[in-house]
């Protein structure tokens, strides 16, 4: 069975490493960046079965960067799931048209568990 693809976009490199290795450990292959203004590139190479993105990423930021893909006919059945601090995250992720959110801090088993709840969907 091919490993499940997770693309990862967020600017901390702190948070990339860990949930790159939770992820890893879980039997995913992981895919970062620390920019968004190119995720349509990105998505097309890496051809993701979710993506988690932050709100405050260089360039265009989180919500231009869902909604860019959203609206993009290949891959806007990719499930995006919007991660950030910011406390208007309902809010955000419903403007981005995400499928889902975390907010951070997150505890690393609610973000598990809602990536493998889009897996199984997919």
């Amino acid at each position: 069975m091919s490993k499940k693809r997770i693309l990862i976009f967020d600017d901390d490199t702190a948070i990339l490493e860990v949930i790159t290795i939770i992820f890893e450990e879980n039997g995913y292959q992981v895919e970062i960046s620390e920019t968004s203004h190119d995720i349509i590139e990105k998505v097309s190479q890496y051809q993701p079965d979710v993506i988690l993105m932050d709100n405050w990423i260089p360039k265009i930021g989180g919500v231009e960067a869902t909604k860019l893909l959203k609206s993009h006919e290949e891959f806007k059945d990719i499930p995006v799931i919007y991660v950030t601090a910011n406390n208007d995250i309902v809010a955000l992720a419903e403007q981005a048209q995400a499928d889902d959110y975390v907010a951070k801090p997150f505890n690393l088993d609610d973000l598990e568990g809602k990536v493998a709840k889009y897996l199984q969907e997919a």
